[in-house]
């Protein structure tokens, strides 16, 4: 077994401390945050002060681990605390971070099963806990295109997929059929790509206003679009296959999944 320190080796564990970061302001999943490539944000919380204690302290060093799913933690930032603003409810610091360390950032995953309520801890506390899972061979933000088949993604992870290269040159390229489902209700709808740009051109659409100017779904407010709505994929087709069959397949799905009647199908 492998354990945090046996990679990154600090001597001085006694000046090092680990924050667990399972979630931001309204609920915002921090992983998702990542994917997003908002940093600030996930560093505007890694050094955050609560309202009436310090987080940390001058000199002390940082190590900031997103929660992705389970036990299993995403390490994206090692940093040191420069000064300390006393500041409390709010941003308390500013801080560096640490050059060696930057190659394990957003790659190293560990598995740590947290038994304090408290998310920061004294890293000679818990370090002995953390072992690594995993290194990946690339940045935990550029994921791979799965296979149509395989596709499932909230409306924050379809945001950041379709600007990645390997996303966007798989989506425009087939027509297909695609699944919007309501987690809040169960209710679905199906819809067909095959216009300009195929699936990418209809996804970027539903990004952009949550709609794609479907007469049911204009009904809902963008911000429960961004919170419950998930994208599959039906059925894939390769780019000259005739839009008859396309929306013979449509029709079908439609009446398979019952999605006129129970769903956000007008037609």
């Amino acid at each position: 077994m492998i354990y945090l320190n046996d990679i990154l080796n600090f001597k001085d564990l006694d000046n090092v401390k680990i924050r667990f970061n399972l979630m931001f302001e309204d609920n915002w999943n921090p992983s998702d945050i990542y994917k997003q490539q908002d940093t600030s944000t996930l560093l505007n919380g890694h050094y955050h002060n609560y309202s009436k204690r310090k987080s940390y302290r001058e000199g002390q060093i940082t190590i900031g681990f997103l929660k992705i799913e389970g036990s299993k933690w995403l390490l994206f930032h090692i940093g040191r605390v420069t000064k300390d603003l006393n500041i409390f409810s709010g941003v308390g610091y500013e801080y560096e971070s640490i050059p060696e360390y930057e190659k394990y950032c957003g790659r190293l995953i560990i598995d740590f099963k947290n038994r304090s309520q408290t998310m920061i801890r004294n890293a000679c506390s818990v370090i002995d806990e953390c072992k690594v899972q995993e290194i990946l061979s690339d940045d935990f933000n550029n994921d791979v295109f799965p296979g149509y088949e395989n596709v499932r993604l909230s409306w924050h992870d379809l945001k950041a997929a379709i600007l990645k290269e390997n996303w966007s040159t798989a989506l425009q390229n087939q027509k297909g059929i695609y699944l919007i489902t309501d987690r809040s209700n169960g209710k679905m709808y199906v819809g067909s790509a095959s216009g300009e740009n195929m699936l990418l051109g209809r996804w970027n659409a539903y990004v952009k206003n949550g709609h794609g100017n479907n007469v049911e779904l204009k009904q809902l407010k963008f911000d429960h679009v961004k919170t419950h709505f998930e994208y599959s994929i039906l059925d894939i087709f390769k780019s000259t296959t005739d839009d008859k069959h396309i929306l013979s397949r449509e029709t079908w799905w439609k009446e398979t999944l019952k999605t006129r009647t129970f769903g956000y199908n007008k037609n």
